[in-house]
């Protein structure tokens, strides 16, 4: 595997220094930013694994709204191809990953409601 930079964008977990230390085994350092036209709700975790990890029942989540309006703070963190099959490993089957334009123009992942 390669190991391009990418960009991932959180609204949730993964800003955690803890989660961050588990899955990339370092803190993540990023910029703040938006996501458009999603909104959030809260998904009940029961994974072992990650409720360990997070220290949380539940995890916000977001899914497409259509209203542009809409929009959900964060953070966007660069991190290596290796780290985003990290992230994607500590993510429950109720997210998917998907490519989404930024309020800055920035293209990155985001986990959303699968």
């Amino acid at each position: 595997m390669t190991n391009h930079t990418v960009l991932l964008f959180s609204y949730g977990t993964l800003q955690d220094t803890a989660v961050q230390l588990s899955n990339f085994g370092r803190e993540l350092h990023g910029r703040a930013d938006s996501l458009p036209g999603y909104k959030q709700t809260m998904v009940e975790i029961t994974d072992p694994a990650v409720l360990a990890t997070s220290g949380k029942t539940h995890h916000p989540i977001v899914q497409a709204s259509g209203d542009i309006k809409d929009e959900i703070a964060g953070t966007v963190f660069e991190i290596s191809e290796q780290e985003l099959a990290a992230a994607d490993d500590y993510e429950v089957s109720d997210y998917k990953r998907v490519s989404v334009v930024l309020k800055s123009g920035s293209n990155a992942w985001v986990y959303v409601q699968a």
